[in-house]
């Protein structure tokens, strides 16, 4: 792919949300700008919106048609890159189809199961929208290769895998906040709410204590029936880096995520992961000597304890975010020349 291109990415989730697809569009523009492209984000910031219904966290934006489509003729960009499947994604989409404008589309949240975890709606009913929805790209990317094969499975099209990096100079085993708790410190971090499982993790029956970091529409609840259990809200930047490297053992109780790009944070800080051994997890931990899966969480947590947070650590520092750039910036369509560098769908994270 040529430098110097200017590449719009479309996005429903943004700041002031805490989340994986945040963090990871956020890094992936500050690295496409080191490599020379000039890169515009369109997201709900500064739009008319409302609250997502049960999540206020989220806002969708109110018919953002006009202004999706004055934005993207003003700034003419070579490549588009439609990142959610929101209101401001379905408006890029239209756009695109209506001016036969080549686009991308990535696919990092297991929607049909988030949905399911909140309403009694089929799996396959939001499933057949999203393959609807991704068909008009060119190529969806996907965080690992058993999402592609899942996707694939589902009757999607040219799916190809982009992985994701870890800032191992922010999160290091270094400076660890000092908890003031029986060990071992047992660590969750991510949005608390329904679709990530938590409460999975609070039930176990383990040694020493427990500490969710992060909010979300779940924590006055949860907090209330699990006062012996530390929820420190949310923490940013150097400072969770450090409640991150406090802890003993990551627990990753969620079942829904396509990556879970917290776990290679918690691996940076010198953390072994105990999780399920579902999608997510089976492409991220090396088990046994990483993590440990296990279809009994508790078990796993036990025996993430024995492991050498040295081998986490090195395996985080071998996955940076300028590698995973390089792959979403091989994905891109320059729709200048009409031509996309396809590569093989095999590097995932293992």
């Amino acid at each position: 792919m040529m430098s110097g291109m200017r590449i719009a990415i479309v996005t429903d989730a943004w700041k002031p949300q805490v989340n994986g697809v945040v963090q990871t569009l956020s890094k992936t523009r500050d690295e496409l700008v080191k490599l020379g492209h000039e890169v515009r984000l369109l997201t709900p910031e500064g739009r008319r919106s409302v609250p997502c219904p049960s999540y206020p966290e989220i806002r969708l934006s109110v018919f953002p048609g006009r202004s999706i489509q004055r934005e993207l003729d003003r700034f003419v960009p070579d490549s588009i890159h439609i990142a959610t499947e929101g209101p401001l994604g379905l408006a890029a989409r239209r756009y695109c189809r209506r001016n036969k404008v080549p686009f991308t589309t990535s696919y990092h949240t297991q929607f049909p199961e988030y949905v399911r975890a909140r309403v009694p709606i089929p799996i396959g009913w939001t499933a057949r929208l999203l393959r609807w929805f991704h068909g008009g790209a060119v190529r969806t990317m996907v965080p690992t290769d058993k999402i592609r094969i899942k996707l694939e499975g589902r009757g999607h099209d040219n799916i190809v895998v982009w992985s994701r990096g870890v800032d191992t100079e922010l999160f290091n085993p270094g400076n660890a906040h000092a908890y003031d708790l029986r060990k071992p410190v047992w660590i969750c971090l991510g949005r608390v709410a329904v679709e990530k499982n938590i409460q999975a993790f609070l039930d176990l029956d383990l040694p020493g204590s427990k500490v969710i970091i992060g909010d979300g529409p779940d924590r006055s609840r949860l907090e209330a029936r699990y006062p012996d259990c530390l929820f420190t809200g949310y923490r940013f930047g150097a400072e969770l880096a450090r409640y991150l490297a406090g802890g003993d053992v990551f627990v990753f109780p969620s079942k829904t995520d396509t990556f879970g790009l917290v776990m290679l944070e918690a691996m940076a800080c010198g953390l072994p992961v105990a999780a399920f051994p579902v999608e997510g997890p089976i492409d991220v931990v090396r088990n046994g000597e990483t993590g440990v899966l296990n279809d009994d969480l508790a078990a796993a947590c036990r025996a993430a304890l024995t492991l050498d947070g040295a081998h986490c650590r090195a395996f985080a520092e071998s996955r940076s975010w300028s590698r995973a750039t390089l792959e979403f910036e091989s994905y891109l369509v320059d729709r200048t020349r009409a031509t996309a560098v396809a590569q093989p769908a095999s590097n995932a994270v293992r």
